[in-house]
């Protein structure tokens, strides 16, 4: 994210020109949903003199516009795309030119324009490894260009062994060696900027409006923050023990879940996917392996014995077998149960990882 100081009449430009950009993709793809067109040659001779006139977009941002609304439009051809006014351009080498670390020249509608970026220490280093498009998006009222990062990734190395990471609301994420990464810190904030929203919403005062404006985002920068951390340790662990990472394929999970009502709020907060999301690129940089493995039964099954039953955990956090009497953390359990999964990739088996469940002081 490269920050944009604008003055208050390149502003306007920006602004003016984002919400022109975005007109013309509304009329773009109510021309290629009226076709019923998704190939983005054909949407061009559809549309190009017509969006260059109506619009009075230059050649290259027309362009820009017309690929837009054609990917967008290849997701779900059932329906035509709909877009903000203040969504993001599209720019590319043509119309965006770096000028160092200073300032960049992208084109608006009254041409071409020189703007001065706000760049940290983070940016600088990886200004040199920018490539393709840059996305302009406005956050807040502050426009942000969003250029693509080429990063060096490492091969990855033959693992020896997996680490497994089971995911949770409580418990973020346990790993297979029983190291906790816990959530209440992220559902103590939660409920504490939950309240406090309650509060200033019922007030309806402008100061309290003003506040909570002030407070949108916040919750998903904390959660985004302690991902970030949770990820890094588990990549660094893995790759310190030459070790791939398991973690489980919980695709859909919040439409197959059932809890309690009082619990909806947590799971449906859950951000388990951007955690998952962030193991896998930070691994990827790291040439760690990643394996999803498939998650049923990984809590219930004994790791000493086999045996699967759902009384095999009689409380949350508790895993006590009815067949042998093993016990131990529930979430260690599963971690370990997802580890040995990824290893095999195949299901659970009686009794042939005990030793690295008992190696774990369990």
């Amino acid at each position: 994210m490269v920050k944009l100081d604008p003055t208050d009449e390149q502003y306007q430009m920006l602004l003016e020109t984002m919400h022109r950009f975005n007109e013309a993709c509304n009329y773009i793809a109510g021309v290629a949903f009226a076709i019923g067109k998704a190939n983005k040659v054909e949407v061009h001779k559809a549309v190009y003199y017509d969006v260059r006139e109506r619009f009075d977009l230059s050649a290259q941002l027309t362009v820009r516009a017309i690929s837009k609304v054609v990917e967008a439009y290849k997701r779900d051809k059932s329906i035509k795309p709909e877009f903000r006014s203040d969504g993001t351009i599209v720019y590319d080498q043509r119309i965006l030119t770096w000028k160092g670390l200073e300032a960049v020249s992208l084109t608006t509608l009254q041409g071409r324009q020189l703007i001065p970026t706000k760049i940290g220490d983070y940016q600088k280093a990886r200004m040199d490894r920018v490539r393709g498009q840059v996305d302009l998006i406005i956050v807040k009222g502050v426009f942000y260009l969003c250029p693509v990062v080429e990063v060096a990734e490492e091969s990855p190395y033959d693992p020896k062994g997996s680490l497994g990471v089971d995911l949770g609301i409580k418990y973020l994420a346990v790993d297979s060696d029983g190291e906790i990464h816990s959530g209440e810190q992220i559902n103590q904030t939660r409920d504490q900027l939950d309240s406090l929203k309650s509060r200033l919403q019922s007030r309806g005062t402008k100061s309290a409006k003003r506040h909570l404006k002030r407070l949108s985002g916040r919750m998903a920068r904390f959660s985004r923050d302690v991902n970030h951390c949770i990820s890094k340790k588990i990549v660094a662990k893995a790759k310190d023990t030459c070790r791939s990472v398991a973690l489980e394929d919980l695709e859909g999970i919040r439409s197959r879940a059932t809890v309690r009502k009082a619990q909806r709020r947590s799971l449906h907060s859950w951000s388990f996917y951007q955690l998952r999301q962030f193991v896998q690129y930070k691994a990827l940089e790291a040439g760690v392996p990643v394996v999803l493995v498939d998650p049923r039964n990984t809590s219930l099954t004994c790791p000493s014995c086999g045996h699967v039953s759902k009384s095999n955990r009689p409380t949350r956090d508790e895993f006590r077998c009815k067949s042998c009497g093993f016990a131990g953390p529930a979430d260690h359990i599963a971690a370990i149960n997802i580890a040995f999964r990824a290893a095999v990739n195949q299901p659970i088996v009686a009794g042939k990882h005990l030793n690295s469940v008992t190696s774990s002081g369990l």
